[in-house]
């Protein structure tokens, strides 16, 4: 088996070859640069997809669907986690994913199950994991400085703003402002 990465930006391309390489993997995986849009793959070429936290800065999210149905096998399976729009209030910014609303677009449920329906999946299972998110992310935010700095943090990536993302990001899940649900889906 072996593993396909895509992201957008080249370094975190590069980021995550090198991660692979830290822990041994790096002959079972390839990360190429590459637009969620318009992905350089033939058709039915794999027999899984899975997406992590992508869908919220894409505005098109029909076309991204389109596109990992179109590289996935007949019955293969796609994955999706992501955060979604709540029934909440408006959304905090800034967050880990946008520093304001011109690059979040947060779908809601019942459109993602209609945007994943449209582009030809069977959505086999759907998991609400937004209280497993809101108490992970409380318990983070609890560890207090008495634990040793690590030399690559998030903080580091998000740059001096990271803990305000992070707290309106934590008020959005209390407030179900924001959810986090992944989708099992057949192709």
């Amino acid at each position: 088996m072996s593993v396909v990465g895509v992201d957008l930006t080249a370094e975190f391309c590069d980021a995550a070859t090198e991660l692979s390489r830290w822990v041994g993997l790096s002959d079972k995986t390839k990360f190429q640069q590459g637009d969620a849009l318009n992905l350089a793959f033939d058709d039915c070429e794999f027999d899984a997809a899975i997406t992590v936290h992508v869908a919220m800065n894409i505005e098109n999210k029909m076309r991204m669907y389109e596109e990992a149905r179109r590289i996935l096998s007949a019955g293969g399976t796609f994955a999706v986690y992501d955060i979604l729009r709540g029934a909440g209030e408006d959304i905090l910014y800034p967050v880990p994913w946008a520093r304001d609303p011109s690059i979040s677009h947060l779908a809601t449920p019942d459109e993602m199950e209609t945007l994943l329906a449209d582009a030809g999946f069977e959505i086999v299972r759907v998991i609400d994991s937004t209280e497993d998110s809101l108490q992970w992310l409380e318990a983070r935010t609890a560890q207090t400085g008495a634990a040793k700095p690590l030399p690559v943090t998030t903080e580091l990536l998000f740059g001096p703003e990271f803990r305000e993302m992070t707290q309106n990001q934590l008020r959005g899940l209390k407030e179900r402002r924001i959810l986090t649900v992944s989708y099992i889906c057949k192709a």
